[in-house]
């Protein structure tokens, strides 16, 4: 049963596992489920992802098509004051934004394999920022184990996130 709007319910493991092993390595790990029954939600969130990122820290956006996943980001580019249009780097594969912290956003539907994540600057965006990966399923092994994974998707008709990642997000996220 999904939890009342503004209500967090705990996260269950289940089908929604972290598909890299990293994750298991975590000592303390935040899970939490959050209903996004519409964008001011949705935007609250990327608000806290947003004030969590510094360099090195890696959002893994996971979802099938059209679950929200480059909402979320832009909500959390916009958290970061960027005020231009955001697009899907779906053709692009990555696109850059001037914020503090720096943030690459990638889009890996496109990718043929994780060898090319070296071509598109992945590891210099981790060293200088924060990265935002859509479609991370495309290259896991490329992802910090420290990653916060959010997974989109419907629960009973809902919308709603799966967040699991390090324990210092408990404090960030609340929508």
């Amino acid at each position: 049963m999904p939890a009342p709007c503004g209500q967090t319910r705990p996260f269950r493991m289940g089908k929604w596992r972290a598909k890299s092993d990293a994750m298991a390595q975590i000592d303390e790990t935040f899970r939490r489920e959050f209903p996004l029954p519409d964008l001011d939600t949705t935007a609250r969130l990327g608000a806290g992802i947003a004030a969590g990122l510094k360099p090195g820290v890696a959002i893994a956006l996971w979802g099938d098509l059209g679950s929200g996943k480059t909402t979320l980001a832009r909500a959390i580019l916009r958290a970061l004051g960027v005020s231009e249009e955001v697009p899907s780097p779906t053709f692009t594969l990555v696109q850059s934004y001037d914020t503090n912290p720096l943030v690459a956003h990638y889009d890996l539907y496109r990718l043929k394999n994780s060898r090319e994540m070296a071509e598109l600057g992945f590891d210099d965006a981790l060293a200088d920022g924060a990265a935002l990966v859509e479609w991370p399923e495309r290259a896991p092994e490329v992802l910090p184990p420290d990653a916060l994974h959010v997974r989109l998707g419907l629960l009973n008709g809902l919308r709603n996130a799966r967040v699991t990642g390090p324990a210092r997000w408990e404090s960030l996220l609340h929508v």
